[in-house]
Protein backbone atom coordinates (compact mmCIF):
# COMPACT_ATOMS: atom_id res chain seq x y z
CA UNK A 1 0.00 0.00 0.00
CA UNK A 2 1.58 3.00 -1.01
CA UNK A 3 2.09 5.84 1.61
CA UNK A 4 0.07 8.53 1.89
CA UNK A 5 0.23 11.48 4.20
CA UNK A 6 -2.64 10.00 6.48
CA UNK A 7 -1.10 6.73 6.48
CA UNK A 8 2.58 8.54 7.49
CA UNK A 9 0.83 10.11 10.85
CA UNK A 10 -0.64 7.18 11.74
CA UNK A 11 2.84 5.50 12.15
CA UNK A 12 3.74 8.66 14.24
CA UNK A 13 4.70 8.09 17.65
CA UNK A 14 2.28 9.29 19.97
CA UNK A 15 3.18 12.64 21.00
CA UNK A 16 5.43 13.85 18.29
CA UNK A 17 3.43 16.01 16.22
CA UNK A 18 2.48 18.04 19.44
CA UNK A 19 6.21 18.71 20.22
CA UNK A 20 6.79 19.92 16.45
CA UNK A 21 3.85 22.35 16.85
CA UNK A 22 5.39 23.71 20.06
CA UNK A 23 9.12 23.88 18.50
CA UNK A 24 9.41 27.18 19.60
CA UNK A 25 9.65 26.45 23.21
CA UNK A 26 11.55 22.81 22.82
CA UNK A 27 15.40 23.54 22.73
CA UNK A 28 17.05 20.95 20.15
CA UNK A 29 20.48 21.44 21.52
CA UNK A 30 21.65 20.32 25.13
CA UNK A 31 23.58 23.61 25.98
CA UNK A 32 19.80 25.31 25.08
CA UNK A 33 17.10 22.85 27.30
CA UNK A 34 18.79 20.83 30.39
CA UNK A 35 22.18 22.27 31.05
CA UNK A 36 20.88 25.94 29.87
CA UNK A 37 22.20 27.25 33.55
CA UNK A 38 25.64 26.20 33.35
CA UNK A 39 26.01 27.73 30.02
CA UNK A 40 23.97 31.14 30.48
CA UNK A 41 27.14 33.76 30.86
CA UNK A 42 28.45 33.10 27.20
CA UNK A 43 24.87 34.32 25.74
CA UNK A 44 25.92 37.60 26.07
CA UNK A 45 28.91 37.55 24.09
CA UNK A 46 28.55 34.51 21.59
CA UNK A 47 24.75 33.88 20.84
CA UNK A 48 23.48 35.36 18.08
CA UNK A 49 22.02 38.20 19.36
CA UNK A 50 24.92 38.92 21.18
CA UNK A 51 26.55 39.39 17.55
CA UNK A 52 23.51 41.75 16.53
CA UNK A 53 24.14 43.67 19.14
CA UNK A 54 27.92 44.31 18.83
CA UNK A 55 27.07 44.16 15.33
CA UNK A 56 25.13 47.65 16.21
CA UNK A 57 28.14 48.64 18.54
CA UNK A 58 30.73 48.55 15.93
CA UNK A 59 28.63 50.70 13.76
CA UNK A 60 27.25 53.10 15.77
CA UNK A 61 31.61 53.81 17.31
CA UNK A 62 32.18 53.83 13.67
CA UNK A 63 29.69 56.67 12.84
CA UNK A 64 31.25 58.89 15.97
CA UNK A 65 34.78 58.00 15.00
CA UNK A 66 34.47 59.43 11.90
CA UNK A 67 32.21 62.43 13.00
CA UNK A 68 34.71 63.01 15.88
CA UNK A 69 37.70 63.02 13.78
CA UNK A 70 35.85 64.81 11.50
CA UNK A 71 36.98 62.71 8.73
CA UNK A 72 34.21 63.42 5.80
CA UNK A 73 34.05 67.09 5.04
CA UNK A 74 30.74 68.29 5.62
CA UNK A 75 29.75 66.11 8.59
CA UNK A 76 30.85 67.85 11.38
CA UNK A 77 30.99 66.28 14.95
CA UNK A 78 28.21 65.00 17.21
CA UNK A 79 26.94 66.45 20.15
CA UNK A 80 27.65 64.28 23.57
CA UNK A 81 24.25 64.29 24.04
CA UNK A 82 23.89 62.91 20.55
CA UNK A 83 26.17 60.46 20.85
CA UNK A 84 24.78 59.22 23.63
CA UNK A 85 21.61 58.47 22.37
CA UNK A 86 23.18 56.61 19.43
CA UNK A 87 25.03 54.34 22.20
CA UNK A 88 21.76 54.40 23.36
CA UNK A 89 20.56 52.13 20.53
CA UNK A 90 23.77 49.28 21.78
CA UNK A 91 22.98 49.68 25.70
CA UNK A 92 18.93 49.21 24.99
CA UNK A 93 19.08 46.50 22.63
CA UNK A 94 16.77 44.09 23.71
CA UNK A 95 14.20 41.23 22.27
CA UNK A 96 12.36 43.64 20.63
CA UNK A 97 15.54 44.75 18.82
CA UNK A 98 16.08 40.97 18.41
CA UNK A 99 12.63 40.75 16.61
CA UNK A 100 12.91 44.24 14.32
CA UNK A 101 15.91 42.78 13.13
CA UNK A 102 14.92 39.75 12.30
CA UNK A 103 11.45 41.38 10.53
CA UNK A 104 14.56 43.59 8.37
CA UNK A 105 16.83 40.82 7.53
CA UNK A 106 13.69 39.00 6.11
CA UNK A 107 13.68 41.60 3.58
CA UNK A 108 17.37 42.20 2.87
CA UNK A 109 18.14 38.49 3.31
CA UNK A 110 21.90 39.91 4.44
CA UNK A 111 22.44 40.13 8.19
CA UNK A 112 24.76 43.06 8.28
CA UNK A 113 22.76 45.04 6.39
CA UNK A 114 19.82 44.43 8.29
CA UNK A 115 21.81 46.10 10.87
CA UNK A 116 23.12 49.28 9.32
CA UNK A 117 19.00 49.15 8.24
CA UNK A 118 18.04 48.81 11.96
CA UNK A 119 20.47 52.16 12.97
CA UNK A 120 19.60 53.96 9.74
CA UNK A 121 15.82 53.94 11.16
CA UNK A 122 16.92 55.86 14.82
CA UNK A 123 18.61 58.56 13.53
CA UNK A 124 15.63 61.29 12.59
CA UNK A 125 14.92 60.94 16.27
CA UNK A 126 18.59 61.64 16.92
CA UNK A 127 18.24 64.60 14.60
CA UNK A 128 21.11 63.30 12.62
CA UNK A 129 19.08 61.71 9.27
CA UNK A 130 21.19 63.75 7.39
CA UNK A 131 24.02 61.15 8.57
CA UNK A 132 22.25 58.07 7.63
CA UNK A 133 25.24 58.15 4.58
CA UNK A 134 27.91 57.68 6.98
CA UNK A 135 26.67 54.72 8.51
CA UNK A 136 28.23 51.54 7.16
CA UNK A 137 30.26 54.07 5.45
CA UNK A 138 33.22 52.22 3.69
CA UNK A 139 32.76 48.75 4.79
CA UNK A 140 31.94 45.65 3.77
CA UNK A 141 29.88 43.29 5.88
CA UNK A 142 33.37 41.45 6.95
CA UNK A 143 34.40 45.01 8.73
CA UNK A 144 31.99 44.44 11.27
CA UNK A 145 31.87 41.09 11.77
CA UNK A 146 34.96 40.80 12.22
CA UNK A 147 35.09 43.21 15.14
CA UNK A 148 31.92 42.23 16.61
CA UNK A 149 33.06 38.88 16.41
CA UNK A 150 36.30 39.60 17.93
CA UNK A 151 34.42 41.99 21.10
CA UNK A 152 32.22 38.98 21.41
CA UNK A 153 35.06 36.32 21.98
CA UNK A 154 37.09 38.55 24.09
CA UNK A 155 34.33 39.00 26.45
CA UNK A 156 33.50 35.88 26.61
CA UNK A 157 36.94 34.75 27.40
CA UNK A 158 37.64 37.32 29.67
CA UNK A 159 34.09 37.66 31.66
CA UNK A 160 32.72 34.26 31.32
CA UNK A 161 35.83 31.16 30.69
CA UNK A 162 38.85 32.52 31.68
CA UNK A 163 37.60 33.56 35.28
CA UNK A 164 35.65 29.53 35.42
CA UNK A 165 38.54 28.20 34.39
CA UNK A 166 41.02 29.78 36.65
CA UNK A 167 38.82 29.60 39.55
CA UNK A 168 38.84 25.49 38.94
CA UNK A 169 42.18 25.53 39.16
CA UNK A 170 42.45 27.43 42.19
CA UNK A 171 40.14 24.90 43.41
CA UNK A 172 43.02 21.77 42.62
CA UNK A 173 45.63 23.89 43.52
CA UNK A 174 43.91 24.05 47.14
CA UNK A 175 43.54 20.75 47.20
CA UNK A 176 46.95 20.39 46.24
CA UNK A 177 48.05 22.07 49.73
CA UNK A 178 45.78 20.46 51.49
CA UNK A 179 47.09 17.02 50.61
CA UNK A 180 50.39 17.98 50.05
CA UNK A 181 52.13 15.39 52.35
CA UNK A 182 49.48 12.77 52.08
CA UNK A 183 51.53 9.71 50.65
CA UNK A 184 50.30 7.92 47.59
CA UNK A 185 51.57 4.42 45.53
CA UNK A 186 52.76 5.58 42.04
CA UNK A 187 51.34 3.99 39.17
CA UNK A 188 53.75 4.36 36.41
CA UNK A 189 51.99 1.90 33.31
CA UNK A 190 49.70 1.11 36.35
CA UNK A 191 52.04 -0.89 37.86
CA UNK A 192 52.89 -0.11 41.62
CA UNK A 193 56.06 2.36 41.60
CA UNK A 194 57.75 5.04 43.34
CA UNK A 195 55.34 6.90 45.74
CA UNK A 196 54.69 10.00 45.67
CA UNK A 197 51.96 12.20 47.39
CA UNK A 198 48.48 13.43 46.65
CA UNK A 199 49.14 16.51 47.35
CA UNK A 200 52.29 17.03 44.79
CA UNK A 201 49.98 14.95 41.80
CA UNK A 202 46.98 17.49 41.99
CA UNK A 203 50.05 20.45 42.21
CA UNK A 204 51.07 18.91 38.64
CA UNK A 205 47.70 19.11 37.35
CA UNK A 206 47.23 22.97 38.56
CA UNK A 207 50.33 23.57 37.51
CA UNK A 208 49.87 22.15 33.80
CA UNK A 209 46.45 24.06 33.14
CA UNK A 210 47.63 27.30 34.77
CA UNK A 211 50.52 27.34 31.57
CA UNK A 212 47.65 27.00 29.33
CA UNK A 213 45.23 29.69 31.44
CA UNK A 214 48.57 32.31 30.97
CA UNK A 215 48.63 31.82 27.25
CA UNK A 216 45.03 32.20 26.89
CA UNK A 217 44.86 35.35 29.23
CA UNK A 218 48.13 36.68 26.70
CA UNK A 219 45.56 35.93 23.52
CA UNK A 220 45.93 39.21 20.97
CA UNK A 221 42.58 39.65 19.20
CA UNK A 222 43.25 40.94 16.14
CA UNK A 223 40.51 43.53 13.83
CA UNK A 224 40.42 45.17 10.98
CA UNK A 225 38.15 47.92 8.70
CA UNK A 226 39.62 48.57 5.78
CA UNK A 227 37.07 47.63 2.71
CA UNK A 228 36.06 45.36 0.33
CA UNK A 229 39.82 43.65 -0.34
CA UNK A 230 41.37 45.04 2.03
CA UNK A 231 43.07 48.24 0.04
CA UNK A 232 40.71 51.10 1.88
CA UNK A 233 39.98 51.40 -2.27
CA UNK A 234 36.79 53.30 -1.43
CA UNK A 235 37.75 55.17 1.09
CA UNK A 236 40.11 56.79 -0.80
CA UNK A 237 38.12 57.37 -3.90
CA UNK A 238 35.55 58.65 -1.72
CA UNK A 239 37.61 60.92 0.75
CA UNK A 240 41.20 60.81 -1.00
CA UNK A 241 42.48 63.09 1.29
CA UNK A 242 41.81 61.60 5.07
CA UNK A 243 44.75 59.26 6.43
CA UNK A 244 42.43 55.99 5.98
CA UNK A 245 45.41 53.96 7.67
CA UNK A 246 45.21 56.14 10.64
CA UNK A 247 41.63 56.30 10.85
CA UNK A 248 41.32 51.74 11.08
CA UNK A 249 44.22 51.61 13.35
CA UNK A 250 42.68 54.04 15.78
CA UNK A 251 39.01 52.75 15.60
CA UNK A 252 39.90 49.28 16.14
CA UNK A 253 42.58 49.83 18.91
CA UNK A 254 39.89 52.16 20.40
CA UNK A 255 37.95 48.95 20.62
CA UNK A 256 40.45 47.65 22.82
CA UNK A 257 41.36 45.03 20.26
CA UNK A 258 44.76 44.57 17.92
CA UNK A 259 44.58 46.56 14.55
CA UNK A 260 45.75 44.42 11.80
CA UNK A 261 46.90 46.52 9.18
CA UNK A 262 47.48 43.63 6.25
CA UNK A 263 44.23 41.51 5.32
CA UNK A 264 41.81 40.42 2.31
CA UNK A 265 38.85 41.03 3.01
CA UNK A 266 38.73 39.00 6.13
CA UNK A 267 40.87 39.16 8.83
CA UNK A 268 43.21 36.50 9.06
CA UNK A 269 41.05 34.46 11.79
CA UNK A 270 44.78 33.17 12.67
CA UNK A 271 43.99 34.75 16.29
CA UNK A 272 40.99 32.96 16.56
CA UNK A 273 43.04 29.42 15.58
CA UNK A 274 45.70 30.06 18.07
CA UNK A 275 43.07 30.98 20.74
CA UNK A 276 40.98 27.11 19.88
CA UNK A 277 44.62 25.38 19.96
CA UNK A 278 45.12 26.81 23.36
CA UNK A 279 41.70 26.52 24.87
CA UNK A 280 41.63 22.75 23.51
CA UNK A 281 44.73 21.80 25.06
CA UNK A 282 43.40 23.16 28.26
CA UNK A 283 40.54 20.97 27.30
CA UNK A 284 42.63 18.28 26.32
CA UNK A 285 44.54 17.97 29.78
CA UNK A 286 41.34 18.82 32.15
CA UNK A 287 39.86 15.27 30.19
CA UNK A 288 42.93 13.77 31.62
CA UNK A 289 42.52 15.00 35.03
CA UNK A 290 38.81 13.40 34.45
CA UNK A 291 40.37 10.00 33.86
CA UNK A 292 42.89 10.10 36.16
CA UNK A 293 40.04 10.92 39.10
CA UNK A 294 37.70 8.54 37.86
CA UNK A 295 40.41 5.65 37.96
CA UNK A 296 41.73 6.84 41.67
CA UNK A 297 37.53 6.64 42.45
CA UNK A 298 37.56 3.81 41.15
CA UNK A 299 40.52 1.96 43.20
CA UNK A 300 39.16 3.71 46.53
CA UNK A 301 41.69 6.65 46.67
CA UNK A 302 38.75 9.04 46.79
CA UNK A 303 35.53 8.38 48.18
CA UNK A 304 32.22 10.22 46.46
CA UNK A 305 30.12 11.88 49.17
CA UNK A 306 26.31 11.03 48.17
CA UNK A 307 23.87 13.99 47.33
CA UNK A 308 20.44 13.56 49.54
CA UNK A 309 18.47 11.86 47.45
CA UNK A 310 19.88 11.37 44.05
CA UNK A 311 20.22 7.96 42.61
CA UNK A 312 23.68 6.61 41.43
CA UNK A 313 21.79 3.47 39.39
CA UNK A 314 17.71 2.69 38.81
CA UNK A 315 18.65 -0.99 39.31
CA UNK A 316 21.69 -0.66 41.98
CA UNK A 317 21.08 1.11 45.12
CA UNK A 318 25.28 0.82 46.67
CA UNK A 319 26.28 3.08 43.76
CA UNK A 320 27.59 6.34 43.64
CA UNK A 321 28.58 7.03 40.28
CA UNK A 322 31.86 9.45 38.95
CA UNK A 323 28.96 11.11 36.55
CA UNK A 324 30.62 14.63 36.93
CA UNK A 325 33.81 13.40 35.53
CA UNK A 326 32.19 11.28 32.76
CA UNK A 327 29.99 13.94 31.36
CA UNK A 328 32.97 16.70 31.62
CA UNK A 329 35.04 13.61 29.42
CA UNK A 330 31.95 14.01 26.59
CA UNK A 331 31.66 17.58 27.08
CA UNK A 332 35.49 18.33 26.87
CA UNK A 333 35.64 15.79 23.47
CA UNK A 334 32.49 17.29 22.02
CA UNK A 335 34.38 20.76 22.80
CA UNK A 336 37.46 20.14 21.13
CA UNK A 337 35.60 18.61 17.75
CA UNK A 338 34.59 21.61 17.21
CA UNK A 339 37.69 24.07 18.39
CA UNK A 340 40.07 22.10 16.34
CA UNK A 341 37.75 22.40 13.36
CA UNK A 342 37.61 26.04 14.19
CA UNK A 343 41.10 26.20 14.43
CA UNK A 344 41.55 24.39 10.95
CA UNK A 345 38.79 25.87 9.14
CA UNK A 346 39.09 29.60 9.78
CA UNK A 347 42.84 30.25 8.90
CA UNK A 348 42.07 29.15 5.07
CA UNK A 349 40.33 30.92 3.18
CA UNK A 350 39.51 31.14 -0.97
CA UNK A 351 41.84 33.67 -2.52
CA UNK A 352 40.44 37.26 -1.35
CA UNK A 353 36.84 35.73 0.63
CA UNK A 354 34.85 32.90 0.68
CA UNK A 355 31.97 32.21 3.33
CA UNK A 356 33.32 28.94 4.71
CA UNK A 357 33.74 31.17 7.73
CA UNK A 358 30.76 32.25 8.53
CA UNK A 359 28.72 29.11 9.30
CA UNK A 360 32.40 28.13 11.09
CA UNK A 361 32.27 30.86 13.51
CA UNK A 362 28.29 30.43 14.37
CA UNK A 363 29.19 27.33 16.43
CA UNK A 364 32.40 29.10 18.56
CA UNK A 365 29.67 29.91 21.42
CA UNK A 366 28.60 25.77 21.23
CA UNK A 367 32.52 25.37 21.76
CA UNK A 368 33.35 27.45 24.57
CA UNK A 369 29.67 26.60 26.37
CA UNK A 370 30.71 22.60 26.07
CA UNK A 371 33.87 23.52 27.80
CA UNK A 372 32.03 25.65 30.22
CA UNK A 373 29.55 23.16 31.34
CA UNK A 374 32.88 20.32 31.86
CA UNK A 375 34.71 23.25 33.85
CA UNK A 376 31.28 23.46 35.90
CA UNK A 377 30.98 19.34 36.32
CA UNK A 378 34.86 18.83 37.14
CA UNK A 379 34.41 21.70 39.92
CA UNK A 380 31.24 20.44 41.07
CA UNK A 381 32.56 16.68 40.99
CA UNK A 382 35.81 17.71 43.37
CA UNK A 383 33.14 19.27 45.49
CA UNK A 384 32.14 15.46 46.42
CA UNK A 385 34.84 14.19 47.02
CA UNK A 386 36.62 12.93 50.22
CA UNK A 387 40.57 11.60 50.24
CA UNK A 388 40.63 7.53 51.76
CA UNK A 389 44.06 8.25 53.20
CA UNK A 390 43.44 5.06 55.57
CA UNK A 391 42.83 3.09 51.29
CA UNK A 392 46.01 4.92 50.43
CA UNK A 393 48.28 4.15 53.30
CA UNK A 394 47.32 0.22 52.99
CA UNK A 395 48.10 0.31 49.10
CA UNK A 396 51.19 1.39 50.27
CA UNK A 397 51.96 -1.29 52.86
CA UNK A 398 51.03 -4.01 50.46
CA UNK A 399 53.74 -2.62 48.30
CA UNK A 400 57.17 -2.62 50.44
CA UNK A 401 59.00 -3.93 46.63
CA UNK A 402 58.57 -0.09 45.86
CA UNK A 403 61.45 0.34 47.89
CA UNK A 404 63.74 -2.09 45.78
CA UNK A 405 64.82 1.23 43.61
CA UNK A 406 65.83 3.43 47.33
CA UNK A 407 68.01 0.08 48.51
CA UNK A 408 69.47 -0.37 45.01
CA UNK A 409 70.42 3.61 44.80
CA UNK A 410 72.06 3.30 48.44
CA UNK A 411 74.15 0.44 47.47
CA UNK A 412 75.68 2.49 44.33
CA UNK A 413 76.45 5.45 46.11
CA UNK A 414 78.07 2.60 49.30
CA UNK A 415 79.73 1.56 46.37
CA UNK A 416 81.17 5.12 45.36
CA UNK A 417 82.01 5.59 48.94
CA UNK A 418 84.05 3.02 48.84
CA UNK A 419 81.77 0.20 50.98
CA UNK A 420 82.53 -3.66 50.30
CA UNK A 421 80.13 -6.11 49.03
CA UNK A 422 77.55 -3.72 46.88
CA UNK A 423 78.22 -4.98 43.16
CA UNK A 424 75.81 -5.43 40.94
CA UNK A 425 72.72 -3.49 43.06
CA UNK A 426 70.40 -3.55 40.38
CA UNK A 427 70.49 -7.46 39.47
CA UNK A 428 70.15 -8.00 43.37
CA UNK A 429 66.54 -6.05 44.30
CA UNK A 430 65.61 -7.26 40.58
CA UNK A 431 65.80 -10.90 41.71
CA UNK A 432 64.42 -9.99 45.05
CA UNK A 433 61.56 -7.45 44.17
CA UNK A 434 60.51 -8.22 40.27
CA UNK A 435 56.91 -9.60 40.12
CA UNK A 436 56.86 -10.82 43.58
CA UNK A 437 55.14 -9.24 46.93
CA UNK A 438 57.80 -8.60 49.51
CA UNK A 439 56.86 -7.19 52.87
CA UNK A 440 58.11 -5.54 55.45
CA UNK A 441 60.27 -7.88 57.21
CA UNK A 442 61.34 -9.70 54.03
CA UNK A 443 62.62 -6.05 53.19
CA UNK A 444 64.08 -5.63 56.30
CA UNK A 445 65.76 -8.93 56.37
CA UNK A 446 67.19 -8.52 52.71
CA UNK A 447 68.75 -4.69 53.91
CA UNK A 448 70.65 -6.17 57.20
CA UNK A 449 71.94 -8.60 54.83
CA UNK A 450 73.80 -5.96 52.24
CA UNK A 451 76.65 -5.22 54.64
CA UNK A 452 75.87 -1.68 54.35
CA UNK A 453 77.39 0.88 56.63
CA UNK A 454 76.09 1.58 59.73
CA UNK A 455 74.11 5.14 58.53
CA UNK A 456 72.77 3.81 55.40
CA UNK A 457 71.96 0.46 56.86
CA UNK A 458 69.95 2.64 59.56
CA UNK A 459 68.46 5.05 57.21
CA UNK A 460 66.92 2.54 55.31
CA UNK A 461 65.65 0.40 57.78
CA UNK A 462 63.83 3.31 58.79
CA UNK A 463 62.37 3.66 55.47
CA UNK A 464 58.93 2.13 54.28
CA UNK A 465 56.90 3.57 51.25
CA UNK A 466 54.78 6.05 53.16
CA UNK A 467 58.03 7.64 53.60
CA UNK A 468 59.55 6.98 50.45
CA UNK A 469 58.53 10.22 48.75
CA UNK A 470 61.26 12.54 48.39
CA UNK A 471 60.57 16.14 48.75
CA UNK A 472 57.14 15.64 46.82
CA UNK A 473 55.33 18.08 49.96
CA UNK A 474 58.00 20.33 49.09
CA UNK A 475 57.10 20.50 45.18
CA UNK A 476 53.87 21.71 45.92
CA UNK A 477 55.48 25.43 47.04
CA UNK A 478 55.50 25.82 42.83
CA UNK A 479 52.08 27.21 42.49
CA UNK A 480 53.06 29.76 44.64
Amino acid sequence: MPETAATADTRTPSGRLALAASQEKIALGPLDGRYQSAVAPLVDYLSEAALNRDRVAVEVEWLIHLTSNNVLPGAGALSQDQQDQLRAIVTEFDAASVAELAEIEAVTVHDVKAVEYYIGRRLPGIGIENLTAMVHFGCTSEDINNLSYALGVKGAVEDVWLPAASALVAQIGRMAEDNRSVPMLSRTHGQPATPTTLGKELAVIAHRLNRQLDRIAKTEYLGKINGATGTYAAHVASVPGADWQEVSRSFVEGLGLTWNPLTTQIESHDWQAELYADVARFNRILHNVCTDIWSYISIGYFAQIPVAGATGSSTMPHKVNPIRFENAEANLEISNGLLDTLAATLVTSRWQRDLTDSSSQRNIGVAFGHSLLAISNVAKGLERLDVAEDVMAGDLDTNWEVLGEAIQMVMRAEAVAGVKGMENPYERLKDLTRGQRVDAARMREFVQSLGLSTEAEARLLALTPGKYTGIADQLVDHLK
